[in-house]
């Protein structure tokens, strides 16, 4: 087993480090394609394996690694439930991924650094899963933010391109923060590092203590997984490539926030005011996601906001004290998502790179590959009843109904409201992109209404297919009780050995009211999008965008506000400091002192002519007066 872990990590990097250094100079293209792919299913081979043989919760030491007097952080891997089911979902979408960037990066002269951080960022999540202790989980947690700034600038010769992946970077530090003070004074509090450990030493502390690390855990998550209001940085990380927004939000980044605390959730569940923290962020959230999204024109962003709304969920969950509804949803929420990501990306790549949606339009004939599975991911996020989507949703919201009080009853509510926008926009998207009018057949130029369609590579329409299989029936990992043994509910027994079980009839109550909610999204939807409908959707969107559909398609104005509030007083203050006082106030008296000193040099230089006579004089001069000082200071001692 312990070679089973090592490799599971080991692989990813392994392919990353061959990369860098024989890439490009010692391999061909397609000799690097076929390692980076390689370690990745290597890796995906192994998690299987150590499924295979597992029987219970195991602790491996690897090496030693931090040690300092009672400081000790060795590399220790930690295997559990979550931890298995979170590796074999990574492993299995980012090797489906990684197959589908060697179509989509054809051609890219960049494709050995493409794909070094593409592995390197796969071994960063898994190091952020496995670890057993704070020091190597914030390695890796570091790690995919360095990769996701890499990835998310890749094309950084282009100005957007670099400034959205500092934007991500320096966002996403303002949530490290929390995490750094949380792990330094964890140590000082409990004497240890070990997330195990940590977990089960919760009442030896004051519920207060409990609540600030709490806070400063779920201040991390905000910004690793984009919730309000750290979330501005995850719309622009659109810049990079579709395989990269694919495994940013899919299987690695954004679900990292949200894996943390559902890992220390022992430690800080006890906490009313941690949980409900959470789960009004992740409401919030949610809501604030799919409004914007629901106004978006760019079909990247729309899936970005999407993304933001469905870590919400996921946060609303963890607040909830339902862990397994929280990682049932992120593992059919990464099939699904990975999906509808990659068909996007190859809509835009048949479409010469348009991403206007409001561009588009009857690829359900020339993109036939695309369509059907674009379409089952669609299904899943919009909640249709018997898709993945819907059961993983519906847990959700079932726990937070579960909870009860004034609070989560409200939050069952926003939930609720987010369901039916998100069936909205999600059909509006579908209709837009793939309806109205065929489009020519491939490769044939048209008059500017149409787009000219181009063939793309098997390579990149195949992925797609286990993808969408995965999306509608992942409900089987968890079905609901009366359905059946729920599998996640079983394996992570442990960790939700408090939640509570809806009856049976209650379930099936809130499955009807989440499914009417979702079908009534559709057909609003359809009724505004579809048929006659869609050609003035089309007109309106010449129109310049006033309003509320302005707020919305500026994401809340967030931007805006946090420019006014802190962008711009940084850059006066920056200015003042720099123009007054650096360069008029110091480096000027430092000009003025050298300037003084050098006409004294001057001066004095002109009076030594090299005569005899004044330097003789000169030298009197300055003996009486050292004689004089001393005379003056004994006679006052």
């Amino acid at each position: 087993m312990k070679l089973y872990l090592e490799l599971i990590i080991l692989l990813p990097l392994l392919g990353a480090i061959t990369n860098v250094l024989l890439g490009g100079r010692w391999f061909s293209r397609r000799s690097s394609e076929v390692i980076s792919c390689a370690v990745i299913w290597g890796s995906f081979v192994s998690t299987v394996t150590a499924a295979l043989a597992y029987t219970a919760p195991l602790t491996v030491e690897i090496a030693s690694w931090l040690s300092d007097f009672d400081f000790k952080a060795p590399l220790t891997l930690y295997l559990d439930p979550l931890s298995l089911s979170i590796c074999l979902m990574i492993t299995f979408v980012c090797g489906l991924i990684h197959i589908y960037a060697v179509g989509y990066m054809k051609g890219d002269p960049s494709y050995v650094r493409f794909f070094a951080l593409l592995n390197l960022f796969v071994a960063a999540m898994l190091t952020l899963v496995l670890a057993e202790n704070l020091p190597l989980l914030y390695l890796g947690w570091e790690g995919v933010g360095f990769c996701s700034y890499a990835l998310i600038g890749f094309w950084y010769t282009e100005a957007k391109n670099a400034t959205a992946g500092r934007k991500a970077f320096i966002v996403t530090r303002i949530g490290d923060i929390g995490l750094g003070v949380a792990v330094v004074w964890m140590f000082e509090l409990f004497g240890t590092e070990s997330i195990n450990q940590l977990n089960q030493m919760g009442f030896l502390m004051p519920p207060g203590i409990i609540t600030v690390l709490g806070l400063l855990m779920l201040l991390a998550a905000m910004g690793k997984s984009a919730q309000v209001p750290l979330m501005v940085w995850l719309p622009d990380a659109m810049a990079g490539p579709t395989p990269v927004s694919a495994q940013i939000h899919a299987a690695t980044m954004v679900t990292a926030g949200v894996y943390l605390l559902m890992r220390m959730f022992p430690l800080i569940g006890s906490s009313a005011v941690v949980t409900a923290a959470i789960a009004v962020t992740g409401a919030v959230t949610a809501f604030y996601g799919a409004t914007c999204a629901l106004a978006q024109r760019d079909l990247k962003r729309i899936l970005a906001f999407s993304t933001i709304s469905q870590i919400g969920y996921m946060m609303l969950g963890v607040g909830a004290g339902a862990i397994t509804a929280a990682t049932f949803h992120l593992l059919v929420h990464a099939f699904f998502k990975a999906l509808l990501f990659l068909a996007a990306g190859c809509v835009i790549t048949s479409l010469h790179h348009e991403q206007d949606i409001f561009r588009m339009g009857g690829l359900r004939r020339t993109l036939p590959g695309t369509f059907w599975p674009f379409l089952a991911g669609a299904l899943c996020l919009a909640g249709v009843p018997l898709t993945g989507g819907f059961f993983s949703k519906d847990g959700i919201l079932g726990a937070v109904w579960l909870k009860g009080g004034a609070l989560y009853s409200g939050l069952y509510v926003a939930g609720l409201i987010t369901a039916f926008i998100t069936a909205v926009y999600t059909t509006r998207m579908l209709l837009m992109v793939f309806g109205g009018e065929t489009l020519t057949q491939p490769g044939h130029q048209t008059d500017d209404s149409v787009r000219e369609v181009t063939l793309l590579p098997r390579i990149m329409e195949w992925p797609l297919i286990p993808l969408a299989l995965l999306g509608l029936g992942g409900g089987l990992l968890n079905l609901p009780e009366y359905l059946g043994d729920g599998l996640l509910h079983s394996l992570l027994s442990q960790l939700n050995s408090h939640e509570l079980a809806l009856p049976h009839a209650t379930e099936r109550i809130l499955q009807g009211i989440a499914a009417v909610v979702a079908l009534a999204g559709i057909a609003t939807a359809w009724i505004r999008y579809g048929g006659q409908n869609r050609r003035h959707r089309l007109a309106e969107s010449q129109l310049p965008v006033r309003g509320v559909s302005a707020f919305l398609l500026e994401g809340w104005r967030v931007d805006t506000l946090y420019n006014v509030l802190l962008v711009r007083p940084y850059i006066r203050i920056s200015a003042l400091l720099w123009q007054r006082v650096d360069e008029g106030c110091i480096d000027d008296n430092l000009d003025r002192t050298a300037h003084l000193l050098g006409r004294c040099g001057q001066r004095i230089g002109g009076v030594g002519q090299g005569r005899v006579s004044y330097s003789l004089i000169s030298m009197a001069v300055g003996a009486s007066l050292m004689i004089a000082w001393l005379a003056w200071t004994l006679l006052w001692v």
